[in-house]
Order: structure tokens, then C-alpha cells, then sequence
């Protein structure tokens, strides 16, 4: 069984555009936006014109005066005049709800060809700002005072997985993490943090590696960052500069908004999520060659091992000390440099978390380019593991 074997229809992906990430002053969302859709256009090989309908991601959340941005991408050409264009908002996951959107409008048959952007303008808003924008996607913090924002929520979920399992070793096996997706994001030419910074530096609290929020530190902390993503999504091969890559199949799973409703170890949804899409794309998580999973930090990523399945929960660190997980290992995660280190802009990362993964499966990621993969998965979460979407994407 698969997406296509379900709904009787490819869902492909046929272009893709990509922007650096970081802090782009010298960018505006507007062309941010413009540069990603007219570079996914052309790499598909068709006209403006020949777009049905525009998703945009984008949370926002204050961090813009600007609030109402879905028409932006018509600035792209004339021949959009008209299109349907939607903006999407789910916290952190405003660019896999754009993807997943643009997917069932093709599924549904009211478009052929969908363009899916990500997009997100943070460093011009002040830390305060940005703190209390992201904090809005919180049901018990939002609107309130905060020293250490989303990260002290995180922080409590480190605590939380320390107490359970044993936090003797917990800071050396994020640091592990933080390590490896530095050492990734070297290789990718998109990324924020382009620096290896080692294991002993990442394990280390320092001057430049302080504490945020116990037991985080900065390396555990994916960085406020400006950038864009853009795909196209059509249901047939379009000629485009690369061979297609196809959407297999997808989940979706929300959990329980109030803390004391979740368990803050288990990311019970995230789970779910996954287990909807490898249900439907016919496969398990050991026919993966790599993954690309929300890392905002460190700690989010460890969960995430025990939530596809790759070990049973508490076990997570077995993926690292058996090198599951590195570059070279049974399944890589992260190979991008994860949003650790190539940014987190927020409604762009699951559209270029997509993005990546079928570079890869085209054989067009150059220095981060994995031997001959076939298989990844896609995994990008809003909030502390509360709207949650997996896709399981394939070469053709």
C-alpha cells in the first residue's frame, strides 16, 4: 500500500528553489518569497501560468507588522493573477501544513499543480519580540513573562527524560547531537552555522557555550533565523531539471494543547504521526536511508529517535552510540545540519526540510550528497510535540 495505491494519483514533486539561512538583512519576505517560487518554477520546468493554487508558510506571530502575506508570490509574474494563494499557520510546522495542504488539493482534484512555499522574516525583530511571538505557540506560556522563552519549555523536557531515564549522561549525549549537526551543516551551502565545532565544545559549558535554560546550552539551541523554501507539487512528471521525487505517503497527529495532558517524554502525537505515514507509504522506519527530523533542540531530536521507532523509548542515545545516526550510519538524520545548524526559520523549515530530502534523492546535494539513497523521511513539529507531520518521500 502506498499514497499512490490509496488515492489512485502521484503526488511528485518536480521543482524546488532554496534561499541561504541566517540573518539576511539585506532581504525582505517579499524577496525571499520571489527568489524560492521563481527558482522551484523554473527547476520544474513550467510557466507561472501553469500554477492552480499557492500555499504559503508562515507563522509570524507578531515578529512582522505585515500579517497578511499569501499574495506575495504573485509578484513572481502576471501570469499568477488570479491563482488561489492561502497562508498556513501551525507554529513551528507552518511549512509542512502548506506541503501537506497543497498535497490533498491535488488528492482532491480541484489542482494538477500546486506551488508550496516556507518562508519566515525573524532577525529584524528584537530578542523580546521573537521570545514572546514563539512562546504564543505555547497554551501555558503564552502571553507571559519569560527569561529563557521556548527554550526553558524544552528544558523541562530534558529535565523531565534526565529524571526517567537517567540524567548522568544526558548533557554528553546532546552535545553528541549538537556535534554531528554542526559537523553536517559544513557541507550545506544553505545553512546558518557552518562550523564544526567538536564534541568537547558542544558537551562543555563555556563562555561561548553557556547554559540558556538547565540543563540546555546555546549549542543545544537552533539559532533565529531569516530564509525561504519553495516546491512544486503536481501530479505527473513535468520535465523539469531533475528527475521528480515522489510523496509516498504523509501523516499528520495534534496532541493535547494543556502541558498536564502530554506526557512531556513520550511526544505520544509525534509518534502517531509517524506511524500514519510509513503505515501509508507501505513501509517501516528500517526502509529509510536517511531522515530529516525538527531539531529546534537537541533534546527534541533525541525524542524523535524513540518516536519513529528507531529505539524503544529511553534509548534514544543507543542511535549514537552505535552510529545509527551519523553520516555514515544505517540511517542518517539530519544530514543538512538539521535546524541546529542550518537555521530555523520558522515557516520555512518543512518546506525546506522537503527540499533537502529530494536533493538528496535526486542525487543534486552536492557536498551533502548520501550514497545513492532512495527512501527519506520528512518530520517537522510545532510546538512542545503538539501539531505534528511525517512524509515519506522516494526517488521515481
Amino acid at each position: 500500500m502506498s499514497l499512490k495505491d490509496q488515492f489512485g494519483k502521484d503526488v511528485l514533486l518536480t521543482g524546488w528553489g532554496h534561499t541561504r539561512f541566517g540573518k539576511l538583512t539585506e532581504e525582505t519576505l517579499e524577496s525571499l518569497i520571489v527568489q524560492v517560487a521563481t527558482e522551484a518554477i523554473g527547476n520544474a520546468g513550467i510557466e507561472p501560468g501553469q500554477i492552480d493554487e499557492i500555499y504559503l508558510g508562515q507563522f509570524n506571530s507578531g515578529m512582522m507588522p505585515l500579517a497578511f502575506p499569501s499574495s506575495l508570490a504573485l509578484q513572481v509574474s502576471d501570469q499568477l493573477a488570479n491563482v488561489p494563494s492561502t497562508r498556513v499557520e501551525n507554529a513551528c510546522a507552518s511549512g509542512s501544513a502548506a506541503f501537506q495542504q497543497g498535497t490533498k488539493s491535488l488528492l482532491a482534484g480541484t489542482a494538477k499543480t500546486v506551488l508550496v512555499i516556507g518562508a519566515e522574516k525573524m532577525t529584524q525583530a528584537g530578542a523580546d519580540v521573537v521570545g514572546a511571538a514563539l512562546l504564543g505557540a505555547d497554551y501555558d506560556m503564552a502571553g507571559k513573562a519569560s527569561t529563557t522563552g521556548f527554550t526553558g519549555l524544552f528544558a523541562e523536557v530534558a529535565k523531565h527524560y534526565g529524571k526517567r531515564y537517567g540524567a548522568d549522561t544526558l548533557g554528553d549525549v546532546l552535545g553528541t547531537i549538537a556535534a554531528k549537526n554542526h559537523r553536517n551543516g559544513v557541507d550545506n551551502p544553505y545553512a546558518q552555522l557552518r562550523k564544526d565545532l567538536g564534541e568537547e565544545f558542544c558537551r562543555t559549558v563555556s563562555d561561548k557555550n553557556p547554559v540558556v535554560a538547565d540543563p540546555l546550552r546555546r549549542t543545544d539551541c537552533s539559532p533565529v533565523s531569516d530564509g525561504a523554501a519553495a516546491v512544486v507539487l503536481s501530479v505527473a512528471p513535468t520535465g523539469g531539471a531533475t528527475a521528480p521525487v515522489r510523496l509516498a505517503g504523509f501523516g499528520q497527529a495534534n496532541d493535547f494543547f494543556p502541558a498536564d495532558r502530554r506526557d512531556p517524554t513520550e511526544f505520544a502525537a509525534t509518534r502517531t504521526s509517524w506511524q500514519r505515514a510509513l503505515a501509508m507509504a507501505g513501509v517501516g522506519v528500517e526502509d529509510l536511508d536517511f531522515a530529516e527530523v525538527h531539531d529546534c533542540f537537541t533534546i527534541a531530536e533525541l525524542l524523535m529517535y524513540e518516536a519513529m521507532g528507531l529505539t524503544e523509548r529511553g534509548q534514544g542515545a543507543r542511535a549514537l552510540a552505535e552510529g545509527w545516526v551519523f553520516k555514515d550510519g544505517k540511517l542518517p538524520v539530519n544530514v543538512s545540519g538539521g535546524l541546529k545548524a542550518k537555521g530555523h526559520p520558522v515557516g520555512a523549515t518543512g518546506v525546506s526540510q522537503h527540499v533537502i530530502a529530494a536533493m538528496q534523492l535526486t542525487g543534486t546535494a552536492g557536498d551533502m550528497q548520501l550514497a545513492g539513497p532512495r527512501r527519506a523521511a520528512v518530520q517537522n513539529m510545532g510546538g512542545v510535540g503538539i501539531a505534528n507531520y511525517v512524509s515519506v518521500l522516494e526517488a521515481v
